[in-house]
């Protein structure tokens, strides 16, 4: 259970990085209210997945989640631009999260 809730967590954190980014220093209520909804709900996930997952094992998987998450969202949107060598570098990252799993 603690692996499941730290992937949602993950993915919110994301979440608040994009809505962050797109508050424009909060001054847009939406992605500002956003923001701190996936906030909350990405900190208490990763707060629960740490009762059962050692603090850099989880710390580790739930930033490169939100970070790959976040570029992927940034390519597919067009704000960020798209290349083979990010996409390279993005797969690494993602091979790290599955092999910590598989050591964890």
């Amino acid at each position: 259970m603690s692996w499941l809730v730290l992937v949602v967590s993950g993915v919110f954190e994301a979440v608040w990085a994009t809505a962050l980014g797109k508050s424009e220093g909060f001054t847009r209520l939406g992605p500002s209210a956003v923001f701190g909804v996936g906030l909350v709900v990405s900190m208490a996930g990763l707060a629960y997945a740490m009762r059962g997952l050692p603090v850099g094992t989880a710390y580790a998987v739930w930033v490169g989640i939100g970070a790959v998450l976040t570029v992927v969202y940034s390519m597919a949107t067009g704000e960020a631009a798209v290349s083979a060598i990010k996409v390279l570098l993005l797969g690494g990252i993602v091979a790290c999260v599955i092999g910590l799993k598989l050591v964890g």
